[in-house]
């Protein structure tokens, strides 16, 4: 069905899962698939959600549904 993941939203902080030298995102906005992350050594980047699965930094809000 596609869509993105609801626990990617402005504000969460993430990892790329093959860029670890980007350090620690904060994801800025979220455009349908096209998350927009500004990464610590690498800045602005947009992130094709249908493509990379960003690895939340700290708990997995995915985890942590009751």
């Amino acid at each position: 069905m596609g869509g993105s993941d609801p626990f990617l939203e402005p504000g969460v902080l993430v990892r790329h899962p093959t860029q670890p030298e980007w350090g620690v995102g904060q994801i800025q906005s979220v455009a349908g698939a096209k998350v927009t992350v500004s990464f610590e050594e690498a800045g602005k980047q947009v992130i094709d959600a249908r493509v990379v699965r960003l690895v939340f930094e700290g708990e997995d809000p995915r985890e942590m549904r009751r």
